[in-house]
């Protein structure tokens, strides 16, 4: 089987993944709770609510619209695949209604958050495949490819409408609730499609940069990345180290630059997705971490 099939079999199949964990969310907490979700789907829950409409079916009527959207925007792949989740989503938030009589848990605060855990796994796995389930998730997406706005909190702050719209139908408790659900949705959300390979990325100024290069390829087999720079207030040039590491790794590297040059200054932020050599591919040696993970890139230590 060609390689290009397998990888679009896969992620197909983690689109029907994520479109089945969101329905299960739907149906085991926020159905049977009287609770709502955000977007095209909140609506057609509260129709449900009102005159016992499938959910499923009024999902695909709704989003008609929302995939002629998708195609004149994002063309027809991203429109098929669209079409895709917005119709697995639809089926599967049918198919799985019969597990609403179970009623895992009786309390409602409960329910609007573990409601909105597995609806935000779901959406981020579909959105982590580059497609989504239809509804609001296009309009996100819409202003992330534009304005690179989080598709996550695009989402939630079109879902204030829903939320004031419950309200007014079925009061405040029951839109507080909602809210709190929407809330996580949008924060896993943004977890799962971002990825939970969260790594450490470290930039050094020193002049002792040389130095703790070594020490940290030797000591912590991290690739380190020379980058030249040029202080503003002295105009020297200076070597500016950048690497990447594990969370663990973070107070090795500390140590290392404490020291060679305590005075150097150095900051340590929060990085996702780290792809490549040393974290999802090995380095050419071929070595791997005792955590597991592959080593750093390899020791050049090329200067760019």
């Amino acid at each position: 089987m060609p390689e290009n099939l397998q990888k679009q079999i896969k992620r197909y199949i983690v689109i029907f993944l994520g479109c089945l964990i969101g329905s299960l969310g739907f149906n085991l907490f926020l159905i049977p709770h009287h609770l709502l979700s955000g977007g095209i789907s909140g609506i057609a829950i509260i129709i449900y609510y009102m005159a016992s409409w499938p959910i499923g079916v009024q999902l695909i009527v709704y989003n008609l619209p929302i995939l002629y959207l998708a195609y004149r925007v994002f063309g027809r792949l991203y429109a098929f695949d669209t079409l895709v989740g917005t119709v697995l989503f639809s089926i599967g938030i049918d198919a799985t209604s019969f597990v609403g009589q179970y009623e895992l848990v009786h309390d409602v605060m409960l329910a609007s958050i573990f409601g909105g855990v597995l609806a935000g796994i779901g959406f981020g796995l579909i959105f982590r495949c580059n497609a989504n389930s239809g509804g609001l998730d296009v309009v996100g997406a819409v202003v992330k490819k534009y304005y690179s706005y989080d598709m996550g909190t695009v989402i939630f702050v079109l879902n204030v409408a829903v939320v004031a719209l419950s309200i007014a139908l079925f009061g405040l408790e029951i839109a507080l609730f909602t809210f709190v659900s929407i809330y996580v949705t949008a924060e896993v959300t943004n977890r799962v499609a971002a990825g939970f390979n969260r790594e450490k990325s470290v930039v050094i100024v020193s002049p002792e940069s040389d130095r703790i290069a070594e020490e940290i390829m030797a000591r912590i087999v991290r690739g380190v990345t020379f980058i030249k720079g040029e202080g503003g207030f002295t105009r020297e040039n200076k070597n500016i180290l950048f690497v990447v590491v594990s969370l663990t790794q973070v107070s090795k590297v500390k140590f290392i630059v404490d020291e060679l040059d305590p005075t150097a200054f150095m900051i340590v932020s929060d990085t996702s997705e780290v792809m490549g050599r040393g974290f999802t591919l090995e380095n050419k040696f071929g070595q791997r971490l005792p955590d597991g993970t592959a080593a750093g890139a390899s020791f050049d230590n090329n200067k760019k």
